[in-house]
């Protein structure tokens, strides 16, 4: 089985970087290297400043062999995201693809999967009700119409926390939802490399997610040019274990279907 593409990369890493060939052009070059032949740009929405789609325009002329999707990473953010979609809104028709993510629980002033810091945030909690809580949200970003596909859909897994209740009971509505909608959904192999030591989402989501029918992107989640494609090896024995036999890709919000 071999993976194409890379639907979740952020050239900017956590702070504004303007789009410029200087900095986009190597994660093509690397993309290339390791057989991607697809990818997309998805900044957080809280650095869309630093976002040019006509450097993307650019890059593409530059890059006719690869297929490059410009996307951005819209979450949950409290004090910035509300910026974030009114400029997902009005870019939305040259946007290709977006994420939705949830960052924040109660906390409005640091992401819950900061690393270490955001694992205080589940001291002395009950943790099936912050994974309740959690999946709310993720429903909730989802019900905003703003977004083709969720990303690292058990991210609140990051710190090592199990809940006591079947996952199926905390995650089913939102995985409804998800259906009902259409939408995507990531497998990201990020988790591999954060203390949970394990791929987003977990096995048994991901079959939960087969049996209603979500379709699927894969990912890594870059904040390095050289993350990009990272532990596609692995993810690609897990997809043959599980049976996903079929990834999406996106132009102008429009799902494609590819066998691998």
């Amino acid at each position: 089985m071999k993976l194409f593409s890379d639907y979740h990369s952020h050239p900017q890493g956590h702070r504004i970087q303007p789009y410029s060939q200087e900095l986009l052009q190597p994660w093509v070059n690397h993309g290339r290297k390791i057989g991607l032949t697809d990818i997309a740009f998805t900044d957080h929405d809280r650095y869309h400043e630093g976002i040019d789609f006509d450097e993307i325009d650019k890059l593409r002329v530059a890059n006719p062999d690869v297929k490059i999707r410009a996307g951005v990473e819209l979450d949950n953010d409290p004090v910035r995201s509300s910026a974030g979609r009114r400029w997902v809104e009005k870019n939305w028709d040259r946007l290709d693809f977006v994420l939705g993510s949830v960052h924040f629980l109660e906390q409005p002033e640091q992401m819950f999967d900061s690393v270490p810091a955001g694992a205080a945030q589940f001291a002395g909690r009950d943790i099936d009700e912050i994974y309740a809580d959690y999946f709310q949200r993720v429903r909730e970003i989802a019900a905003t119409g703003l977004v083709d596909c969720l990303s690292h859909i058990d991210l609140i897994k990051i710190h090592g926390h199990r809940p006591k209740a079947k996952i199926e009971t905390l995650v089913g509505a939102a995985l409804d939802f998800i259906a009902a909608r259409g939408l995507c959904m990531e497998l990201s192999t990020a988790g591999w490399r954060k203390p949970v030591n394990e791929l987003y989402p977990s096995d048994e989501i991901i079959q939960l997610a087969l049996a209603k029918g979500i379709r699927f992107t894969i990912a890594s989640d870059a904040h390095s040019h050289g993350q990009l494609g990272e532990n596609y090896d692995r993810l690609a024995e897990k997809m043959a274990q599980l049976g996903v036999g079929k990834v999406c890709v996106f132009e102008r919000h429009k799902a494609e279907i590819r066998q691998l």
